[in-house]
């Protein structure tokens, strides 16, 4: 990790809210942490504080603080970054501390959080801390609360963590450009009872979404509903880190929706509770068992399970075409369609041309054809046994016995026991009996007449 620090030398010092604090009032402004690489990074254990359990952001890190007279200090830096989504693309986006999306931010219920907010964007931006219980005027909405940070200035927000939970921020200042550009980040309120909702491993991310044509780098911040990017942590799969837990180990997933549509998010292997959302924890009478959790537009969802089961089990969007990488959206379906004849002739004239989708797309899973520059194959991946014909919002959660308690490595795949495996049937095919004697006698029984009476029902008069 990279640390830098920013001082504000010009006089009048910060600004608090929409007032000017002198800087005896603040002192210098604690440092502003940066990282810039998409791994992800091993919890950060509180060096002060209360005590919590600390949280893994998938691709991701938490923000260190400073302790000043009572107060938890955070900086955060926005700021223009680069982001590799995968191996093979990096896009240009907007973000806090070096990444997109920013460093989670950790505390405790009860504690008084100081957080310094420079801006190095080309131009004003706010950050509203979407579920938290603020006063009015620490609530990030430029123009009804708070003037917008200009370009070079540092703000300061000062609130209490009322409560604990699952949250995160975002801008509230030219909205559809910023949160389009991957301004956003995490925010975990522990228990105030380290007891509380415990848990052995707490993973975090937030699913956003991109529309960066091949051979782009820049989002287009106009786009409303046709993206061709379905990200987690602004990372697509095979980019996006696996979730390793323990066998037998209490698991959480904190996620947040910051796209324009809703996401079906599957755990196979497991049964799950929905635990929380960012209007706080679930009573346990109001859960009940699922193995998937729809997280609309704009919420925060965690979920719960006992990693009981050893293996590799896929965690995904279930809507198809958000696990796929830059998919366009006008392709004919050519299934069905001997165009082998046309094929030929075409070759003649261009030598590299392929027949494509004629059998289905699933051949581009393992096809390794030309890209243009800072562009991911459609589906892609390995697995044990082959390609993974995957993209977009999916990973793995990996369950593993013999894992020590703060072990979070990638693991190897797993090893399945002999005969555990699905396997090609070499015997004779089993016959389906689909001509059994009572079921052709049953179609010969002629129906039988049946009398139907209608009556017009009475008219409205009266009503």
């Amino acid at each position: 990790m990279t640390s830098r620090r920013h001082f504000l030398r010009a006089a009048g010092g910060a600004l608090l809210g929409a007032a000017a604090v002198s800087k005896p009032a603040h002192g210098a402004v604690p440092e502003a942490p940066a990282q810039d690489r998409p791994d992800t990074q091993p919890p950060l254990v509180p060096p002060n504080g209360r005590p919590y359990q600390p949280v893994v952001t998938l691709n991701g890190w938490t923000l260190p603080w400073r302790m000043k007279d009572g107060w938890k200090e955070f900086h955060l830096v926005a700021e223009p970054v680069r982001r590799q989504m995968a191996p093979g693309m990096t896009a240009h986006l907007w973000g806090y501390n070096g990444q997109s999306p920013g460093p989670t931010i950790e505390c405790v219920e009860g504690d008084k959080v100081r957080i310094f907010v420079t801006n190095k964007l080309p131009e004003h931006t706010t950050i509203h801390w979407h579920g938290v219980l603020v006063p009015n005027g620490m609530d990030g909405v430029g123009g009804l609360t708070q003037p917008q940070i200009p370009v070079g200035k540092t703000f300061v927000y000062e609130f209490e963590m009322k409560k604990s939970g699952t949250f995160m921020y975002h801008p509230h200042a030219d909205e559809m450009v910023q949160i389009a550009m991957g301004m956003m980040g995490f925010i975990v309120v522990h228990p105030r009872n380290p007891a509380f909702m415990r848990v052995d491993r707490d993973f975090v991310f937030l699913i956003n979404a991109y529309d960066i044509d091949p051979g782009a780098y820049a989002p287009r911040v106009a786009t409303m509903t046709e993206f061709n990017l379905w990200s987690w942590n602004s990372r697509v799969f095979p980019g996006i880190a696996p979730l390793v837990a323990r066998k037998g180990d209490r698991v959480r997933i904190r996620m947040g929706n910051l796209t324009m549509t809703n996401h079906p998010i599957h755990l196979h292997g497991h049964n799950f509770e929905v635990t929380g959302t960012d209007g706080g924890w679930v009573p346990k009478a109001a859960r009940w068992p699922e193995v998937t959790t729809d997280v609309a537009v704009g919420q925060m969802r965690a979920i719960e399970f006992v990693a009981s089961e050893p293996g590799d089990w896929a965690i995904h969007c279930h809507k198809s075409h958000h696990t796929m990488n830059a998919m366009g959206h006008n392709v004919p379906t050519m299934i069905g369609v001997d165009h082998r004849d046309v094929a030929q002739k075409i070759i003649k004239l261009v030598p590299d041309y392929m027949v494509m989708g004629d059998r289905g797309m699933a051949d581009m899973g393992a096809m390794e054809m030309p890209l243009p520059e800072n562009t991911l194959p459609m589906m892609t991946g390995a697995g044990p046994f082959g390609a993974l014909e995957m993209g977009g919002m999916f990973s793995v959660m990996k369950v593993r016995e013999g894992l020590a308690r703060n072990d979070y490595a990638d693991s190897p795949w797993f090893k399945h026991p002999r005969g555990k495996v699905a396997f090609e049937w070499t015997g004779a095919a089993p016959m389906a009996v689909r001509d059994a004697p009572e079921i052709k006698r049953a179609s010969r029984i002629a129906p039988a007449e049946v009398e139907v009476r209608v009556r017009k029902p009475p008219g409205h008069a009266g009503q």
